[in-house]
């Protein structure tokens, strides 16, 4: 997988040190190559409660090698097929719908923190600078041959590399020189906030809540807004998402009202109101949430990027197609994303010469891929928020959740490798 000793290795320089940012540095390094990891904050951190890591990312930690450090900081026993329950949110709670699982559909529901501490454990420390926030990318002048690049930061220093990663998130630099133009371009707000939370199980048994969700996650479903609750930290920890959206006007057409921030902390009560008249579990898991919750105004990447490449600087995960988070996919896709650049970065055809066309074939094979994905979480959305279907029954609820992993977890991305290998010779 690495390349031969006789060349020269390629340096490369990834920006953003979250999770993506991170897998890619552990394959990358494991390959035998020189890489960088530059992270704007002083210190490795992720935003956010839970994460989840589907069958097809599974199988990526498999490959690099990480999946017994993932296991190592959560409960080993937590690697399982594990369904997923859809009830009404209305009075009632019908049970719409039991995602069926196989015994290959192994995955995992775990704090986000303790994912990262385990990518944060195998990766090389002398790679790693914090506090380096980038703030723009370009070719050495005169340009050198083969061209270099600079990657540039707030603090007035510079780094030199030969390839330049962005997997700076959703409010990415890198994407600003990846597809030219005005700064932030391709990102839009995705008319959907998010309250999120975190509520010990205990509390939420001893309020009179009755569905079960110590082992299984569910959905709660209703008119323009649904909830996520997932258990985590053994079925301890239930990590709650309560989705409101608007679908009266097409995403990128509205931004926030001016001065309102990506990210705040509300009175519990405003969750509530939200969903006032739904049913007594939904009441009762709202009143169980912390007295100050985190609303997010989700941002996603649109319109699509014309390519996740531009010379030799590439982007992955949020930068490249940050998505809505209806079916858990995000993080899993940014992980897909690490595995097929390091997997084409490390091969002995890759040199500095060519490393252009490598990242052109992988942009070439990874964004029809991830676009589906972004296009299915949207249609998810919909579906939980009784907006997927003309005419709203049960019964085509049903027929719209089955399967919809389906084509997620069971993806062949070797078959992108070996196409995107072809490309590059």
């Amino acid at each position: 997988m690495s390349q031969p000793s006789s060349q020269k290795p390629l340096k490369v320089a990834i920006i953003g040190g979250g999770v993506c940012g991170l897998a890619c540095a552990v394959a990358l390094q494991r390959s035998g190559l020189s890489v960088d990891i530059f992270e704007a904050a002083a210190a490795f951190g992720e935003v956010g409660a839970g994460i989840g890591i589907g069958p097809n990312a599974i199988r990526v930690l498999k490959e690099i090698g990480v999946l017994d450090e993932v296991l190592k900081r959560t409960n080993p026993a937590e690697l399982k097929p594990k369904g997923f329950r859809f009830f009404s949110g209305l009075e009632g709670h019908e049970l719409v719908y039991e995602y069926p699982m196989s015994p290959d559909e192994e995955s995992i529901s775990m704090h986000r923190a303790a994912f990262l501490d385990a990518l944060v454990g195998v990766v090389n420390p002398g790679s790693t600078h914090f506090r380096k926030r980038c703030i723009a990318v370009s070719e050495s002048d005169p340009p050198a041959n083969p061209r270099r690049l600079i990657v540039h930061f707030a603090d007035g220093s510079i780094h030199e590399a030969d390839v330049v990663l962005g997997a700076d998130g959703i409010r990415s630099t890198v994407r600003d020189y990846v597809v030219g133009g005005e700064p932030g371009a391709h990102l839009a707000f995705g008319n959907t906030m998010a309250y999120r939370g975190l509520i010990p199980r205990a509390v939420l048994e001893a309020a009179g809540f009755k569905t079960d969700v110590k082992d299984i996650p569910a959905c709660f479903m209703g008119p323009s807004k649904h909830i996520i609750v997932v258990p985590i930290k053994n079925g301890e920890l239930i990590n709650v998402a309560a989705f409101t959206a608007r679908y009266d006007v097409p995403i990128g057409s509205q931004d926030l009202a001016k001065g309102t921030p990506w990210v705040e902390e509300v009175a519990r009560e405003e969750l509530q109101k939200e969903y006032d008249g739904w049913g007594p579990d939904v009441f009762t898991l709202l009143r169980c949430m912390p007295g100050k919750v985190s609303r997010w105004a989700v941002h996603v990447v649109h319109p699509p990027l014309g390519s996740y490449a531009k010379g030799r600087v590439a982007l992955l995960g949020d930068a490249a197609h940050g998505m809505l988070p209806h079916l858990g996919a995000g993080a899993g896709q940014g992980i897909e994303d690490a595995f097929v650049l390091a997997r084409l970065l490390s091969h002995p055809s890759t040199t500095a010469e060519n490393v252009e066309i490598a990242l052109k074939a992988y942009s070439d094979v990874r964004r029809p891929r991830a676009q589906s994905v972004w296009d299915a979480s949207l249609h998810t959305g919909r579906n939980y928020d009784f907006h997927g279907q003309p005419e709203y029954s049960l019964g085509s609820l049903r027929t719209s959740l089955q399967d919809q992993w389906k084509s997620i977890w069971h993806y062949d991305f070797e078959k992108d490798i070996d196409h995107a290998l072809q490309l590059l010779e």
